[in-house]
């Protein structure tokens, strides 16, 4: 099947992500100084491990930012350089500047249902711990003991109280210090100052949301309206309105390590439906490809296709009249097909690997039709298979010396640019 020409749906919205915020110094200064002597020393070390705010990130990876132009027209401008997925440097400048920034995805609220319940993960250097306390409250904090810096918690599951495996010093899920073993003759030790350090979480519908970038007291609560607002932008209420269905009912969970930079995924995904009827046909006899269409809004790119719906009620029909796909920067996708929804969250794991989490969703009508529930998920795993080696060959291809930079195709490729001008602005600072 050939593509047909993709309709483009431009809204003039195309600003840097904006973050609105004091320089860094001087919020920690503001921070710190009505805190306790140790809880000083914490904010420091946090602000500058998840800030880099003590020193400058290489000026070898800033360098490479200005290899790309996001201010030619589409039609002119060149692909960011392969250095881009290549280079450890950059990775750590995207992780400083993008992903310690405003809110990221991490999980699903299904993960933290009752009480004691809890999931752990990982974001660069960052080890969290999300968790529902005795009184039902989602909490957050880094996933290390105030003690010798031993992980806590590992996978998911449930838990009375945080035990440290290495020397017991015990956390309850309010992140306070319930027992500090063997601390006999400690001078100016203070339980109070040595609780867990929070981060700031959210939920919107599904979704659990972390803020990796502000010092925050364990009781602060933020809005899930304002969260998504700050998350979303502009597309907040149209993503609420398509995918914030409460007839939606978690499925499972499915995860993918990939030999790729977590930005082919990414680039993949916001191709407009460009690959599809090459890498994958069994997806594209169910999508009337020539109906593409994009729209671009400040933080979410949104592409529309009509599906191959049938009347027969017989037939098999995971992805029904519309296939919407919403792509929210940095690295978290939404897929909704009539009564399916899948999310994709994509976590780099090194500059040439990523891990991809995708949770699944039904309507809660068909949840027990296990032939339905069964050939979706066999329909949805050939399609990450197939993704998963087209991905792991496109980062071969960014390794050879024969490659740098490539062109796009104006009339499908417009999400992709917008995500490589979004991480452009992010990445100047």
């Amino acid at each position: 099947m050939s593509m047909a020409t993709t309709m483009i749906a431009i809204k003039p919205l195309f600003s840097p992500l904006t973050h609105h915020r004091s320089s860094r110094n001087a919020r920690l200064h503001h921070h710190t100084t009505r805190m306790p002597l140790s809880l000083n020393r914490v904010a420091t070390r946090l602000a500058t491990s998840l800030a880099s705010a003590a020193a400058a990130p290489p000026s070898s990876a800033e360098s490479l930012v200005d290899d790309f132009d996001p201010e030619l027209p589409i039609e002119e401008a060149l692909t960011p350089p392969s250095s881009w997925y290549t280079d450890p440097s950059f990775l750590d400048l995207e992780l400083d500047r993008v992903f310690y920034r405003g809110w990221q995805a991490v999980g699903c609220t299904d993960q933290v249902k009752s009480p004691q319940d809890f999931f752990t993960g990982r974001l660069g250097n960052v080890e969290f711990v999300v968790c529902r306390d005795d009184n039902g409250k989602i909490r957050a904090f880094h996933n290390v003991c105030r003690h010798h810096a031993s992980l806590l918690a590992s996978g998911s599951g449930k838990k009375s109280c945080f035990v440290c495996p290495y020397h017991g010093w015990t956390y309850a899920l309010n992140g306070a210090l319930l027992r500090a073993t063997r601390v006999h003759g400690i001078r100016n030790f203070d339980v109070k100052e040595f609780g867990l350090i929070p981060l700031k979480v959210a939920t919107w519908g599904p979704f659990v949301l972390l803020n990796f970038e502000k010092d925050v007291s364990p009781d602060q609560e933020v809005e899930s309206d304002i969260a998504a607002k700050e998350w979303t932008g502009s597309c907040v209420d149209i993503l609420g309105n398509n995918c914030i269905d409460p007839s939606l009912t978690y499925l499972c969970r499915r995860e993918y390590i990939l030999e790729c930079n977590w930005k082919v995924f990414c680039d993949n995904y916001l191709d407009g439906g460009y690959h599809v009827p090459y890498a994958h046909k069994g997806l594209a006899s169910g999508l009337k490809l020539d109906s593409y269409s994009t729209t671009i809004h400040e933080k979410v790119s949104l592409q529309i296709c009509e599906g191959g719906s049938t009347n027969n009620a017989n037939d098999f029909d995971r992805l029904g009249a519309e296939a919407l796909y919403a792509f929210i920067y940095p690295n978290f996708m939404i897929n909704r097909y009539g009564p399916w929804m899948d999310t994709n969250l994509v976590l780099p794991l090194g500059p040439r690997k990523c891990r991809v989490i995708f949770d699944y969703f039904l309507k809660d009508s068909l949840k027990d039709d296990k032939n339905f529930v069964e050939r979706s998920l066999q329909d949805s795993e050939r399609v990450q298979m197939e993704d998963i080696v087209l991905c792991e060959g496109i980062q071969k291809g960014l390794e050879s010396p024969a490659y740098c930079s490539g062109r796009y195709a104006p009339t499908v490729e417009i999400a992709m640019y917008h995500f490589h001008g979004l991480l452009y602005r992010n990445l100047k600072g």
